[in-house]
């Protein structure tokens, strides 16, 4: 087990570096006046998908990339939550307590400082979840600087806290992002969750059989209203961890896509939406309420509210702090925890329509300098009190 989250460890790590230089990239394309058309020209290039009257997918490529490749990337976290609920670091109540209540604060006290912060602009209410997510890939992209000084408890907080976050964020997108439902698409939805079940009781190891059943209820799910993502989500709950005759379906199914998620999905989800035009911003746009509610809620948010609720709930007994590790890498950690870039970008283009550019343009800036300052306390804070420890 060990050996595997030690593997897990090294991809998401190995992404975290591909992620930033893909959102540079991007930032580069869109303000360079003889990229910039290209760059959004190529972000609108429609992208058709029919099969007979039954299915007529007519998207531009955006929002194929944050619709459809995406909710792979949901089947991941899917299967990664399952596994660590059943096996892995949150498979009991002493193992998952800790950063679930860490989780909890740093999904709390973000929100309630981007309100804090916007709450006279009613118009930006609708963005209070961004600073909610913890990117996994770019936290532990930065806690792999410190190399093999880290305490792995402290590694294992950082993926807990951060795999909880995520399913935090899936719960409100199911709840607050979802649009006019179709019930017709809804039934194809059910039908196709019921046929999930079903494989995963019967303990199907082919994992042909779920790709086909998984393709159905995405497409019924995008057509009904629900965020599509949330498919994905299902599919890899469905999965099971053991199948017939020894078969290992769930780590099968993850081996196979944490590659493809780690260096090709995130990526070029960076790419595709990091591409924040910064033409005709200034340094006032750096003091927008929704700049200052969404950098604020990732800086100081993320960290007050995770190591707040950890502290806490140590000192009244509920949880208990690892013997390897102190509140001063869990700080560290926490301030790390405000690097919000992949879920929170996602985030903020649900929570402002197509036709609001301006606010998710402004909401990015936000993301990319909350989670840019995060990232670099964080590592600051957590080397100095990792070389202090080992002296």
């Amino acid at each position: 087990m060990v050996k595997y989250i030690r593997y897990f460890m090294k991809l998401e790590a190995s992404s975290g570096l591909l992620l930033l230089a893909s959102a540079l990239v991007a930032l580069f394309f869109a303000n360079i006046p003889f990229l910039k058309e290209c760059y959004f020209g190529f972000l609108e290039m429609p992208v058709v998908i029919q099969i007979g009257a039954l299915v007529h997918i007519h998207k531009p490529l955006l929002m194929w990339v944050n619709d459809g490749l995406m909710a792979i990337f949901f089947v991941l976290v899917g299967l990664e939550v399952k596994r660590e609920l059943l096996v892995g670091s949150l498979s009991s109540y002493q193992q998952a307590i800790f950063p679930a209540i860490g989780a909890i604060g740093g999904m709390v006290v973000p929100v309630f400082t981007f309100w804090l912060i916007t709450q006279n602009v009613p118009e930006y209410h609708n963005g209070w979840a961004i600073p909610m997510a913890t990117d996994i890939a770019f936290a532990l992209g930065v806690l792999a600087l410190l190399g093999n000084r880290v305490p792995f408890a402290l590694k294992i907080f950082l993926l807990a806290l951060a795999i909880i976050d995520d399913l935090g964020a899936i719960v409100i997108i199911a709840l607050f992002f979802s649009h006019e439902l179709s019930n017709s698409a809804l039934m194809i939805a059910t039908v196709a969750i019921v046929g999930l079940i079903l494989l995963n009781r019967f303990k199907v190891s082919n994992l042909i059989a779920y790709v086909i059943v998984g393709l159905i209820l995405w497409v019924s799910v995008l057509k009904s209203g629900v965020h599509a993502t949330l498919a994905g989500v299902i599919i890899g709950f469905c999965v099971p961890l053991k199948g017939k005759r020894g078969k290992e379906p769930l780590r099968e199914m993850e081996h196979a896509l944490a590659p493809w998620c780690s260096f090709l999905i995130l990526p070029l989800f960076a790419f595709t939406n990091a591409g924040v035009s910064l033409s005709g911003m200034g340094i006032e746009s750096f003091t927008s309420p929704l700049v200052l509610g969404v950098t604020l809620g990732l800086v100081l948010g993320k960290s007050i509210g995770v190591f707040l609720f950890t502290y806490i709930a140590v000192k009244l007994k509920i949880a208990k702090l690892s013997d390897d590790i102190n509140f001063k890498q869990i700080f560290g950690v926490a301030v790390l925890c405000g690097i919000g870039f992949t879920m929170s970008m996602f985030l903020a283009g649900l929570a402002f329509n197509s036709d609001q550019k301006d606010l998710i343009a402004l909401s990015r800036l936000g993301i990319l300098s909350g989670s840019a300052i995060s990232a670099v306390i964080g590592y600051w804070l957590l080397n100095k009190s990792i070389v202090k420890k080992s002296n």
